[in-house]
């Protein structure tokens, strides 16, 4: 059987996306690949395919160039694609020899380092103090916004934070034994500033176990005990075009942590072990250290323009 739409009749898509996601550790990858594979199956049901076949990943390839996506966007899209096929494979649901062929269809090849997005300190600063303070939401926005900011946590991580994570080391607080990307552990320092936000927020709250964030609805009430990572990007993203930073999103802040702790003469390993990455070039990519946007050289190139 090669037809996925045959496959979404038979009701075998989901459990097939499902054992893709099991396959993968890190929750980043997960919701990605969900996210992934249900665009795929939104095209595929747009018009007649060949079924699940190398002219038809092929073909899903070249819409994705079509929509000008970056080289990183693809490349992750692929490689859900090619996990659906050889789950497939697994599961008796695809011949081998058509997914060795879906294996062959090449990917883009990442050019370049992509510059990112990232706010200066005074539209960090202007970011921070954004969330109205007299609110229990504001409060706790802020407190999130503290934490992005200050430690460089990824939105799955604040989500996930607990009291339990925050502990002193060394005479100061930190975040320790966080799980984050591909499940590797890191302690995260926290800033003086990030601890007040904090506790502003749990003293308002009234909570001291548990996960430290909590959903607040309209009437600024705390309601259950659980913060979706949606909820984390939905509230950046308001508060960001407030300040005229419209698009910023969680990861925009992880990147600005390390930007602003580098221009404040922070070692390159220890913003990397702040961030968790397993080397440091991947670090540098967020720093951008290898192309000086302020002291640009070609500043210095004397020429002028005359009337």
């Amino acid at each position: 059987m090669n037809d996925l739409i045959a496959v979404r009749k038979l009701a075998e898509w989901d459990r097939l996306k499902s054992l893709v996601l099991d396959s993968v550790s890190s929750p980043i990858t997960r919701r990605v690949y969900n996210m992934a594979l249900n665009e795929f199956m939104v095209w595929y049901q747009q018009a007649p395919r060949p079924g699940f076949s190398k002219a038809t990943v092929s073909a899903w390839r070249a819409s994705l160039e079509a929509r000008k996506l970056g080289s990183s966007s693809i490349i992750i899209r692929m490689s859900a694609i090619r996990k659906l096929a050889g789950e497939a494979v697994d599961n008796g649901l695809l011949a081998p020899d058509l997914a060795a062929g879906i294996a062959r269809v090449k990917s883009v090849k990442s050019v370049g380092i992509r510059t990112g997005n990232w706010l200066s300190l005074l539209q960090a600063q202007a970011l921070l103090t954004a969330p109205d303070a007299t609110t229990l939401k504001g409060i706790r926005d802020r407190a999130i916004i503290a934490v992005l900011l200050g430690c460089g946590l990824r939105r799955s991580e604040v989500a996930a934070l607990t009291f339990t994570h925050i502990q002193q080391r060394d005479g100061r607080w930190c975040i320790i034994d966080l799980r984050g990307k591909h499940g590797r552990i890191r302690t995260a320092p926290v800033p003086t500033w990030v601890k007040v936000s904090i506790d502003g927020w749990t003293t308002a709250a009234g909570v001291a176990g548990g996960r430290v964030f909590r959903p607040v609805n309209r009437a600024d009430i705390m309601t259950g005990e659980h913060l979706g990572e949606k909820v984390v990007w939905q509230m950046l993203r308001e508060y960001a075009a407030a300040i005229g930073a419209p698009g910023i999103a969680p990861h925009h802040l992880r990147r600005t942590c390390a930007k602003l702790c580098r221009a404040a003469g922070g070692d390159l390993e220890q913003i990397q072990l702040l961030l968790g990455h397993a080397s440091v070039q991947t670090t540098e990519r967020y720093l951008g250290t290898k192309q000086d946007l302020v002291h640009a050289p070609n500043d210095s190139i004397n020429l002028r323009i005359t009337a």
